[in-house]
């Protein structure tokens, strides 16, 4: 059952409050536009300019979707690092150091020769920019995420932790909307030689803009208690492992679950294989993938504000029995060929994401204490990250490409919502109560 809805909240006003909602959105906007320009550019480009040297073909394809997935093993790292600091000096420092490696990085993929010019250097030095990536994107959802619950009232922490959760669809949005405009605006060749590159290097554009966002945001009024009454942890990666391991893992594989089908469209699979699979127009997928992130935004807003009502768990079972039922019928729908069909496939996709990833935020901040909060959130995602989303455009590639058919495909991403559906459904729902840093916060797990 969902706990009682109180009335407590934070010191913050309303006008910080504002604030923080428009920091924590505009900053994972731009850091997951970063992160998702380049799974697009490995879905169009990366493939024949950086790996094509080693092998060619399908397996050229395999191996730039791999090189999506590498950032992924990297993610706890920073996710440690972050989750340390984080706990220690606070969450708004977190989110500037964290969006400034992010864009940093991404500008510099947008400089990088290609395998053609600098040989094997190039690749090398495009996968060390994206474990970069990797690193910051380790530490900036737990920052984005805590600063947006813990400024919240007690009875809208699914609203409020809902605007961190759009920055994935938004900042999708961003990236295919900017390769979909220069994808119009250039010849095929063009394309390939040098308008790749212009929403890599627009990306300085958006790091100015988030940075100042980002700066006149008032730090946690959680941590701030931390702070004041001595309760800051000393070794909060030590503490989770040991007293919290039972919900590190099921923020583990609660997330494993939409991440896989999350990065059907998020990690490129779906624009590679209706483009060079389906032979659909490069543009016209864009444009949809785009459209599609649209509905996605105002879904995720709306589950996370339903949470606040029902409970995080139950908006969870909706998400996930939602993502099972409906892989197979969305891959039947891409395999027609049809502009329509990839349409409704994608909405229907949408659904599902928004009930298993809106509330997210709110729920993993209520399944930990303040005290090792950014650690236990930050580990959670980043290893669910690696188990479910990390190969998963990999590995749908390859299982595609051996049977012939996206069937398979459609069964590997329904056992993941299955999956995650079992460990959310033992998962204690603490809606609505106080996760202050007074609060006594040690949940136990029960059915939801």
């Amino acid at each position: 059952m969902t706990s009682p809805i109180g009335t407590r909240g934070p010191r913050s006003t309303a006008a910080e409050q504002r604030k923080v909602l428009a920091g924590t959105m505009i900053g994972t906007t731009i850091e997951w536009y970063d992160f998702f320009i380049y799974a697009n550019a490995a879905a169009l480009v990366f493939a024949p300019l950086y790996f094509s040297h080693a092998t060619s073909g399908a397996m050229a394809q395999i191996v730039a979707f791999m090189s999506v997935g590498i950032s992924f093993f990297f993610r706890p790292l920073g996710a440690a690092i972050a989750g340390h600091l984080g706990d220690r000096i606070g969450r708004k420092r977190l989110l500037v150091v964290t969006l400034t490696m992010m864009g940093t990085a991404t500008v510099l993929m947008g400089l990088t020769p290609t395998a053609a010019q600098i040989g094997v250097l190039a690749p090398l030095l495009l996968v060390l920019l994206r474990i970069v990536q990797g690193l910051s994107t380790g530490g900036e959802w737990g920052a984005a995420a805590l600063m947006a619950v813990e400024h919240a009232p007690d009875h809208r922490r699914g609203y409020f932790g809902s605007f961190p959760q759009i920055g994935a669809a938004a900042g999708m949005l961003l990236a295919t909307g900017a390769l979909a405009i220069v994808s119009a605006t250039t010849t095929a060749e063009q394309f390939m030689a040098w308008g790749w590159r212009l929403p890599f290097l627009g990306s300085i554009v958006l790091l100015v803009v988030g940075l100042y966002i980002r700066r006149r945001v008032g730090e946690s009024p959680v941590f701030e208690e931390l702070e004041q009454t001595s309760k800051r942890a000393s070794a909060p990666i030590a503490q989770v492992l040991k007293r919290h391991k039972t919900e590190l893992f099921q923020a583990t594989w609660a997330y494993a679950g939409v991440n896989a089908a999350a990065y059907m469209v998020l990690g490129g699979y779906v624009l590679s294989y209706s483009t060079n699979s389906l032979g659909l127009d490069r543009t016209g997928v864009l444009t949809i993938i785009a459209v599609v992130n649209v509905l996605w935004i105002a879904l995720t807003i709306w589950a996370g504000a339903l949470s606040d009502r029902i409970g995080r768990v139950n908006t969870y079972k909706i998400g996930f029995i939602s993502l099972a039922v409906w892989v197979f019928p969305m891959f039947l729908l891409i395999d027609t060929g049809s502009y329509l069909a990839l349409v409704v496939a994608l909405a229907g996709l949408a659904v599902g994401l928004s009930f298993s990833y809106g509330q997210q935020s709110a729920m993993y901040a209520e399944m930990f204490p303040a005290q090792v909060r950014f650690t236990g959130a930050s580990l959670g995602y980043a290893l669910g990250s690696i188990i479910g989303g990390g190969f998963a455009p990999t590995i749908a590639s390859a299982l595609q490409t051996s049977t012939g058919s996206t069937m398979p495909v459609a069964a590997y991403l329904a056992l993941w919502a299955l999956i995650a559906l079992a460990v959310v459904w033992k998962v204690k729902d603490r809606t609505g109560q106080d996760i202050s840093a007074a609060a006594a916060a040690t949940p136990t797990t029960t059915r939801g």
